[in-house]
């Protein structure tokens, strides 16, 4: 098989797997299915499972890569003359009207899974936490921070603690039955009030084209 289709095929088992693990532990609750019931409703191994989920709670959480990449990503290419917080703010807008599961418009069945799971709760907190030091490492390269300088990881943290609360609150909000819009227009006004909080501190660091 040419590589190319490989790779679809692992593409395509890898989301299968997913998609059939997600429809079971909201049929069920994530602590009630098992890996083994996993393998035998997608019709693979339970080392196929594994293979490509090492852990239980990213067949929930499968996006967890691009999730702890993403606001690292976003400052790296922010624009000329843009500062680290004005482009997390644009970009989180712009995901508010996309309407994006990855700030929290999951519905309420997914966040109701994930409320009612401990550890599907506390492997969201280590993804944060990733996120945060992915975002810490961006910010001390783009600044040219010298060794030692808590500045970048302090602002990771006011700026991933930003995200989180969003998140939450967007979750929040789909947990008590409100629908896309309505979270979309409650988030809109809490995250201009939340990074509304960190322009005295951060509105001009981490600047594309300066020094900060």
């Amino acid at each position: 098989m040419p590589a190319g289709l490989r790779e679809l095929k692992k593409q395509q088992t890898r989301q299968a797997i997913s998609d059939t693990a997600t429809r079971l532990f909201l049929e069920r609750g994530f602590e009630a299915v098992t890996i083994a019931e996993i393998a035998a409703a997608a019709q693979v191994a339970k080392m196929t499972v594994t293979n490509y989920f090492p852990r239980k709670e990213d067949l929930a959480l499968d996006h967890h890569e691009t999730f702890t990449a993403a606001l690292a990503r976003t400052v790296a290419s922010r624009a000329d003359g843009e500062s680290a917080l004005a482009a997390l703010r644009r970009e989180f807008l712009a995901a508010v009207e996309r309407h994006d599961p990855a700030i929290g418009f999951t519905g309420r069945d997914f966040a109701r899974m994930i409320a009612d799971s401990a550890g599907l709760t506390a492997r969201l907190r280590e993804l944060h936490d990733q996120r945060e030091d992915a975002l810490a490492r961006t910010l001390a390269a783009e600044t040219s921070a010298a060794p030692g300088d808590l500045t970048p990881r302090a602002a990771a943290a006011l700026l991933t603690t930003a995200h989180r609360t969003l998140f939450q609150h967007a979750m929040d909000l789909a947990l008590e039955g409100e629908g896309d819009q309505e979270i979309a227009a409650a988030v809109t006004r809490s995250a201009r009030q939340v990074f509304g909080l960190l322009d005295a501190s951060l509105a001009d660091y981490a600047v594309r084209g300066e020094r900060s």
